[in-house]
């Protein structure tokens, strides 16, 4: 199959060659690389070959080398292909089944090339799409042993992953999961980048990841969280709240509360305690994680009886899951977030840096990566919160119920006026006003004296927003 064929472009024709490898079809790939499968014509076998590709800074020239889109993006550019290939020397290091395993790396072509084991099955996200029947507490079981291991490799040799989620876990036909690379490229032109666009996957990320370095230390409890959110979709079907809308409102209604059907209290309270948003909370090691799965079912019942009793917002159907293209960018900008809404349960503080970096970063709280949405009709749509979750604010347009929930920071003097009706709305401890909106089309300004911030809004299905107003 050419790469035509395969809809990919910028990619490598099949029939190119590496010395001993010939490109046979490309088998994946996102905004920073791409995927080929090959044959190693000296060993006589199929390999995995990935090319850094940013798109967003190069292009396949006539000569099929990389030519970089303009000057400006050459720092960008080496910096990430430098992570690129220090991650290729990491792994090829690691000797162990679930880590993906580098045979070598190059350069090339003006870019840099690792050729890694060929690995058959799909992904995790790929699995609970096709698959979801299949998915019990029996099979996460099975599935945890080996990807422990593989997290524990990493701990122990001193590095973090970073980007554990359903696309970086592959299952095999074996049925054995494979932990895929680390997208430090795509991390590194990230923190580099001039637009500040943040590389993280929302719902996965713990809150250290959106703090400014060295703010809030990382260590393995930051993989753990990415791990729990990992089994957390996995058994509802969606991630967690974005971590740092859990600064402002914590949405997150512990699995040992909504006790889904077919799952063990030790589990599920093994994937509350990874996703605690303060990192001393955490299970701080993969051995403590896998020690709380197998805690005692009394245990964990004798926790249940300090527990709240569940309301009736605490017993609705489940949210719908949103599918997100990848990768997802988190980019600084006007457009709304999409998150899971449920039942609110306690604001959580934190230490004044880190709730000004988080300040910073809900503006950075894209879902649906903004720059490839900006032309549709429609803004990002999250699932729809609980009919009997209390609100702040009457709901506007008449009696209209409210269908959307608009979080934005409202500071001392500055006043909302929405479609030109100015509303007595005041914020939250947090920092943080809301609204709560009937369908329809609004425009929300903030008015500091002679200053108006503007955003215009279309509700039109049910979900939670975080604006952040502009100069109209």
């Amino acid at each position: 199959m050419s790469a035509n064929e395969n809809h990919t472009p910028n990619a490598l024709p099949a029939g190119y060659r590496f010395n001993e490898f010939e490109i046979k079809e490309v088998i994946g790939g996102g905004g920073f690389g791409i995927v080929y499968r090959a044959w190693d014509h000296q060993l006589e076998r199929t390999i995995a070959i990935k090319e850094y590709m940013p798109v967003s800074l190069a292009v396949r020239a006539a000569d099929l080398s990389l030519e970089l889109r303009g000057e400006r993006f050459q720092k960008l550019f080496n910096a990430g292909r430098n992570s690129f290939i220090q991650e290729a020397r990491l792994l090829a290091r690691f000797n162990h089944p679930g880590l993906l395993h580098v045979l070598r790396f190059w350069e090339e072509n003006g870019t840099a090339y690792m050729g890694t084991l060929y690995y058959s099955g799909m992904t995790l996200k790929e699995w609970q799409i096709t698959s979801p029947e299949s998915i019990s507490e029996a099979w996460i079981r099975r599935l945890l042993p080996p990807l422990f291991g593989a997290i524990n490799t990493i701990h122990a040799a001193g590095y973090l992953h970073r980007d554990i989620s359903l696309d970086n876990i592959q299952i095999q036909e074996n049925q054995l999961p494979v932990l895929l690379d680390f997208g430090s490229a795509r991390k590194e032109i990230g923190n580099l980048s001039d637009e500040t666009e943040i590389m993280l996957k929302p719902g996965f990320a713990p809150i250290e990841q959106y703090s400014e370095e060295g703010e809030v230390e990382q260590g393995s409890w930051t993989d753990i969280y990415a791990l729990g959110a990992v089994l957390h979709n996995l058994i509802t079907g969606h991630a967690p709240p974005v971590s740092v809308v859990r600064c402002i409102e914590d949405n997150y209604q512990p699995l040992v509360e909504r006790q889904p059907e077919g799952y063990s209290l030790p589990l599920l309270h093994a994937i509350d305690c990874a996703l605690e948003m303060k990192p001393a909370d955490r299970p701080q090691s993969i051995d403590a994680f896998a020690s709380l799965i197998d805690l005692p079912v009394s245990d964990v019942e004798a926790l249940m009886t300090t527990l709240p009793v569940a309301t009736e917002a605490a017993i609705t159907p489940e949210p719908i899951a949103v599918a997100v293209p990848e990768p997802q960018v988190l980019a600084v900008n006007h457009a709304a977030a999409a998150i899971e809404p449920v039942t609110p349960r306690n604001v959580r503080r934190l230490s004044p840096g880190l709730v000004a970096a988080a300040a910073i970063a809900i503006l950075a709280v894209v879902v649906v990566v903004w720059k490839a949405n900006r032309h549709t009709e429609a803004p990002p749509v999250a699932a729809a919160p609980s009919a009997s979750a209390p609100v702040t604010n009457n709901p506007v347009a008449g009696s209209a119920p409210a269908m959307a929930t608009v979080y934005l920071r409202l500071q001392a003097g500055e006043n909302i006026v929405l479609n030109g009706e100015a509303k007595d709305v005041k914020p939250a401890s947090s920092g943080f006003a809301s609204l709560n909106l009937a369908a329809g089309n609004y425009r929300i300004e903030v008015h500091n004296g002679s200053q108006v911030l503007s955003q215009s809004l279309t509700i039109d299905k049910p979900g939670t927003w975080l604006i952040n107003p502009g100069n109209p």
